[in-house]
């Protein structure tokens, strides 16, 4: 078609690009051209490809076998594309949450254009506390609530276009997939890690190890000779999942014992900012700690960012030194774990953690004569002082016990022995001392570590220091590097040297041996919760657990009306709410372990999993989502998970934000890597590559009493912002409700539709990095859009307006430029550079006259289809193709036009740009400063003066430099 240019455009970026009926005005009509793209056409749009792409499969991914098997190309490169599954909140998405969602489609839809077979999935995360907090708020069960929350967040979701393959979605509160979070937990609880061999074995290898005499038992007694409770006793000792006591977290106010990352770094609970305390409680534990090098080593085989790998390898905090065994007046040794066994020579205490247990055993009956006041506080005995100081430890966090400025402890009345000097040391309990680190007991040495410093200062221990600081240091710890003092045979060697020899000497003398320890703790894998998976597990009347057989699964968590924990005081102990399901509380299992073969009755496991374990597997049932006979078809998950080229494998690319770098991402590599070990999958890690997308932040607004306000509701006046009559005071943080802050996808969509919104998020900036969210922005990009439209459709008559024309040898290198530089960008996920330079490619058509050629249309509806699948869907289809624009080619650029033909180079006077010039891409250096000088403004600048030299840079700058 040829029409006026008129009728295709009316200028770049002016007010006519708005939808309001004044813009209508400006462009010389009283009314919007009725085929103007706005809110109410993107929208009818948007809904109408939706159903189409639903009622066609569109996103629907073959596998290569099994119930979603289909036909591909089997030489095509494949691409399983994941976001950290979202947690189904009750107030809905705001319009923060679908960034990382964006980019990933956007990146999806790119690879599928170039050839690739994409998996791209999405799920829910639905067990755990946040679920049972929000129902207890709206008086719902927990069941309920979930279901219309991941009802809101799906339609949502898909009301942004996402191109997520609706087959595969999942919620690990769904009791099909659940089944298969116990089937692993059995996979795990009949597993044992071989130390030797360096990988998870089935537990009946151990018991051939037993029985053969290959392995002696803990005791040494022969196995024929155990009862059949002892075996189970022993082979406890040895599972990767097995109860055991341990310090947690315990809240009585929510009645339930929390994960470290619910709890503030004030000691209370993250959610309801209830006081927590730390108690010993027998919970059921993963020993995480078997794996803990291959957890350190394989980071280094995986493309993750290093700040990430940084954190993990701080989490297991793998740390090489001594265990040295320090002989008490009376009772057992103390044992402690130091990194500088060289300063033990300035040793002039012991501390041990609170909870330590063998303060109960070596605390004395009553104080000995004489002593220092300040060792025992106000108590009457030794164990009096020891009780009163748990209580206070228990009620602080473990930050809080190692920031704690203010060093405090109490004597257990008795003392130990320094093993190289003989000399006796005062054994005390201080908080700064955690169970979970080392032994759970230190050696103070006050003259290298500052802490002891302060503890020695504080009880007036002496100060001993053994590495020589240098001349007038003040007077603290030395941590640096010296030579050792005051350490016997180890006076003046270096600290590597002493490391070596005092390590010597203690295995020599049967003191200690090297050793290596780890910062982190088995898994604790309990909560006192209803809304979590059920452990298949039961137990008889020897109290030792049991596992429900395979066949018996899934073991489905109980209706319950009665579902809330209940507040309890401190010294209660937890009551499991699934305590009150009294006919389920019991089970009839035939599990041969009776007086025959006949069923008998067992005591079910009345804790629930916590809310990570149906994150850590996920990524393996979006495979085989439908699959009732194992965990993963085996050739399904090869195909997707192992990498051909013999690399590690996993999800290609795993998006998600920066705040799950350890404990998610550590508890499934670590899943990954038993179910590795046991042949259930063929890889050694999950993720092969991942990405931490940044955080849209938004203005929020606090009055005067420091209460945030509705920010919808706030007016900008003279620069300073009022709510209503009063003036507020801005700042900018993480989009949400509780700023008061948040923007739903919702009031996008009405206001311009998602193409609109998916193209400012993805404009806003780097997708890895933060940006603030600015409502009245987004019109800039709805503009745009509005823009490509006039390109290429007549708003009066809604037809299309591209002529069969070729486009001229300028917009043709410009097009090809174009695609280059979004195919780079689109490949780095540097979706803002892409958009950037698709709309200088949109611009440059609007300067020209006449209809936009049918080539170059092409090409711009295929660059812009990954970023705007709607608008480039309705736009591929009025070019006349019957095909979805998402599986069409990407765009490729021929080379031979990338090279510009001519440039424009810069001309400086004196380092300041005073004219530009437009030369051959080609032109010499010589010719490059002639045609400089020859420019006519700089033929005015420099008339009459002295040029001292000139200094070219090809195709760069051209500066004269005058007298």
């Amino acid at each position: 078609m040829n029409a006026p240019a008129s009728a295709y455009r009316s200028g770049a970026a002016t007010a006519a690009d708005s939808e309001s009926p004044e813009s209508a005005a400006e462009s010389g009509g009283d009314e919007l051209p009725p085929y103007r793209y706005n809110a109410e056409m993107a929208n009818e749009i948007e809904m109408r490809w939706q159903a189409r792409w639903c009622a066609d499969g569109t996103y629907h991914t073959p596998n290569p076998s099994g119930p979603l098997a289909g036909s591909y190309d089997a030489s095509a490169p494949k691409l399983f594309i994941m976001d950290m599954f979202p947690y189904p909140s009750g107030s809905g998405l705001h319009v923060g949450h679908p960034l990382g969602y964006i980019g990933t489609d956007v990146y999806a839809r790119f690879k599928r254009m170039s050839g690739y077979v994409v998996l791209h999935p999405m799920g829910y995360d639905a067990f755990g506390l946040p679920a049972e907090e929000h129902a207890r708020q709206t008086g719902e069960h927990p069941r309920t609530n979930t279901v219309q929350n991941i009802a809101t967040m799906s339609r949502q979701l898909a009301r942004l276009g996402l191109g997520h393959d609706d087959r595969r979605s999942l919620a690990t509160t769904d009791v099909e997939y659940y089944r298969w979070t116990q089937w692993i937990f059995l996979q795990i609880f009949n597993s044992w890690y071989d130390a030797e061999a360096e990988r998870a074995r089935p537990i009946a290898e151990l018991i051939e190890q037993f029985e053969s005499g290959q392995r002696a038992t803990a005791e040494g007694t022969a196995w024929a000779h155990m009862s059949e409770t002892e075996r189970r006793v022993e082979l406890d000792r040895y599972r990767l999942a097995y109860l055991g006591e341990a310090p947690v977290n315990w809240c009585p106010a929510l009645g339930t014992v929390l994960a470290n990352e619910e709890v503030t770094a004030d000691g209370r609970s993250e959610r309801g900012n209830h006081l927590v305390f730390r108690r010993p409680l027998k919970q059921w534990m993963m020993r995480i700690t078997s794996y803990a090098d291959r957890l350190l080593a394989d980071l280094d085989r995986v493309d993750w960012p290093e700040s990430v790998k940084i954190m993990q390898r701080n989490w297991i905090g793998r740390s090489e030194g001594a265990l040295i065994s320090f002989a008490a007046d009376a009772g057992p040794d103390v044992e402690v774990f130091t990194t500088r066994p060289d300063t033990i020579y300035g040793t002039t205490a012991m501390l041990l953690a609170p909870e330590h247990p063998l303060a109960d055993k070596l605390v004395a009956d009553r104080w000995p004569s004489s002593t220092d006041p300040r060792w025992i506080g106000d108590a009457a005995t030794p164990r009096e002082a020891l009780e009163a100081y748990r209580a206070h430890a228990a009620a602080m966090s473990d930050l809080q016990r190692q920031e704690n400025r203010d060093k405090t402890g109490v004597w257990l009345g008795v003392n130990c022995i320094v093993p190289t000097t003989g000399e006796p040391v005062p054994v005390f309990v201080a908080d700064f001392v955690l169970i979970d680190y080392g032994t759970g007991a230190v050696m103070s040495v006050p003259g290298e570590d500052q802490r002891d410093w302060d503890f020695s200062e504080q009880f007036g221990l002496p100060i001993v220091r053994t590495v020589q600081p240098p001349p007038d240091y003040e007077p603290k710890a030395y941590v640096g590097e010296g030579p050792a003092i005051n350490s016997s045979f180890l006076n003046g060697m270096g600290s590597a040297e002493a490391k070596a020899a005092i390590c010597d000497w203690l295995e020599a003398n049967g003191h200690g041996s090297r050793t290596v320890t780890y910062k982190l703790r088995d898994w604790l894998f309990s909560r006192q919760r209803y809304w979590g998976e059920p452990f298949p597990i039961v137990f008889d009347e020897t109290g030792l657990p049991l596992a429900v057989p395979e066949s018996e699964l899934p073991v489905v968590l109980p209706e319950l009306i009665d579902w809330a924990p209940r507040s309890l005081d401190e010294s209660s102990d937890p009551e499991p709410p699934l305590g009150r399901a009294t006919e389920w509380v019991t089970a009839t299992y035939d599990l041969g372990d009776g007086d025959g073969d006949g069923e008998r009755t067992y005591r079910r496991e009345l804790s629930t999993m916590p809310q990570w374990a149906g994150s850590c597997w996920y990524y393996l049932r979006y495979l085989d989502p439908t699959n009732d006979e194992v965990l993963v078809d085996p050739d399904v998950e090869r195909y997707w998970m192992t990498d051909a080229a013999g690399g590690v494998g996993g999800v290609d690319l795993y998006v998600g934000g920066v705040e799950h770098a350890v404990l998610h991402l550590l508890y499934a590599r670590f899943w990954h890597k038993v179910l590795y070990d046991l042949g259930h999958v063929g890889g050694p890690e999950p993720f092969g590559r991942l990405y931490n997308q940044g955080y849209i932040q938004a203005a929020a607004y606090q009055d005067q009493r420091g209460v945030y306000v509705e920010a919808s509701e706030v007016d900008e006046r003279d620069g300073k912002f009022f709510h209503g009559d009063n003036e507020v005071t801005r700042h900018f943080g993480k989009m949400g409700k509780s700023l008061r802050n948040a923007v739903t996808p919702d009031d996008i969509y009405g206001a311009y539709g998602a193409d609109t919104l998916r193209t400012y998020e993805m404009f806003m900036g780097p997708l890895d990095q933060g940006r603030p969210w600015e409502t009245h922005s987004v019109i800039g990009s709805h503009r745009l859009l509005q823009r490509v439209w006039r390109n290429l459709v007549d708003e009066q008559t809604g037809a299309l307006t591209v002529s069969d024309d070729e486009p001229d040898a300028d917009l043709e290198r410009w097009v090809h430029r174009t695609i280059a530089a979004v195919t780079d960008a689109m490949s780095d996920l540097r979706f803002n550079s892409a958009i950037a330079r698709i709309t200088e490619l949109n611009n440059e058509l609007t300067r020209r006259d006449g209809p936009t050629p049918r080539p170059v249309a092409d090409v711009l509806v295929r660059l812009l289809a990954p970023l705007v699948p709607h608008l480039a869907e309705e736009l591929w289809s009025k070019l006349g193709n019957s095909t979805t624009v998402v599986y069409a080619p990407f765009p490729v650029a021929d080379p031979a036009l990338l090279a510009a033909e001519v440039i424009e180079v810069p001309v400086q006077v004196n380092g300041k740009v005073r004219s530009r010039i437009t030369v051959d891409a080609a032109i010499s250096t010589a010719d490059l400063e002639a045609a400089a000088l020859a420019d006519d403004r700089i033929c005015e600048l420099t008339a009459g003066a002295d040029i001292r030299r000139v200094v070219t840079v090809p195709g760069k700058l051209v500066n004269i430099v005058l007298v």
